[in-house]
C-alpha cells in the first residue's frame, strides 16, 4: 500500500493519500480545495488514477477539494451516510467496505463531533479517525449537532476496542504530531484517560472555543461537496 499524508498549514488539516501499488488506484481522504493542484501533481508523478475522494464529516473549517478533483478527473465523491449532502456520488454506511485493489476500507460510524462522522480502519491496521479523535485530543461538540456523550460513546466503545497497536490518523493536529496509536490514547489522552463519561460530558461543556474562521462559508460550500476553484 502507497501512503502519504499531506497538510494544509491554514487550517491544520491532514489529506491522506491511500493507493494500490499493483492497479495504481488511489483515493484521498478529506482533501482540501486550496491544495487541489498538489493533490493532482503528486498523483501524476506517481503514475496514480484517483478513483475516490472520501469524507470523514462535513467539514466547518475547511472546504473540501471533492467537487474540483471530480471535475478534474472524473473521480467518485464518498461522504458518510447520514451527512446532508446532496451532492455525493455514493454514501458509506457503518461497517461497508470499500475495496481499492488489495486495499480495504472499513467504515465506523463515529458520531458525536458531528452527527454524521465516519472513521475509516484500513487493512486492520491504520484508522483514519476525522476530527472524533485527535492526538492527545478529541473534536469539538459545540455545533454541527455535537453531542459530547455521544462522542464519548464513539471513542471508548469503537475506536478503544480496537487493537493498541492500531495507528491513529486525525484529520487535524495544531502541535505538529502526525500520528499515535489507539495504545497510546488509551494510556494518555488527556480528555479521554481514566475519564467517566460525566467527567468528560462536563469537560467538554467549559471548552469555550471560538467557531472556526471558515464555518460560514465551509458548511454549506460543503454539503454542495465544495465549491469549485472558478467560484470559490
Amino acid at each position: 500500500m502507497l501512503f502519504r499524508q499531506l497538510y494544509d498549514q491554514e487550517t491544520s488539516t491532514y489529506t491522506y493519500l491511500l493507493a494500490d501499488l499493483d492497479t495504481k488506484e488511489a483515493l484521498l481522504i478529506d482533501p482540501v480545495l486550496e491544495q487541489v493542484e498538489r493533490d493532482l501533481k503528486l498523483i501524476k508523478e506517481l503514475g496514480l488514477t484517483l478513483r475516490y475522494c472520501l469524507e470523514t464529516h462535513i467539514h466547518a473549517d475547511h472546504i473540501t477539494g471533492t467537487g474540483e478533483l471530480r471535475k478534474r478527473v472524473n473521480c467518485q465523491g464518498i461522504v458518510p451516510e447520514k451527512a446532508q449532502a446532496d451532492c455525493a456520488d455514493r454514501y458509506i454506511k457503518d461497517g461497508e467496505e470499500l475495496q481499492l485493489g488489495s486495499i480495504q476500507i472499513k467504515a465506523i460510524s463515529t458520531p458525536g463531533h458531528t452527527d454524521c462522522d465516519m472513521s475509516y480502519l484500513v487493512n486492520g491496521t491504520h484508522l483514519f479517525t476525522g476530527d472524533a479523535l485527535f492526538i492527545r485530543g478529541c473534536g469539538r461538540t459545540d455545533f454541527q449537532s455535537g453531542n459530547s456523550a455521544l462522542l464519548y460513546d464513539s471513542i471508548t466503545q469503537k475506536m478503544f476496542t480496537l487493537a493498541d497497536e492500531t495507528l491513529v490518523y486525525p484529520g487535524h493536529d495544531y502541535r505538529g504530531q502526525t500520528v499515535s496509536t489507539i495504545g497510546e490514547e488509551k494510556q494518555f489522552n488527556p480528555r479521554l484517560a481514566n475519564q467517566s463519561k460525566e467527567d468528560f460530558v462536563n469537560l467538554m461543556a467549559n471548552l469555550n472555543l471560538p467557531n472556526p474562521k471558515k464555518i460560514m462559508e465551509a458548511v454549506p460550500a460543503n454539503q454542495q461537496c465544495g465549491k469549485s476553484l472558478a467560484t470559490a
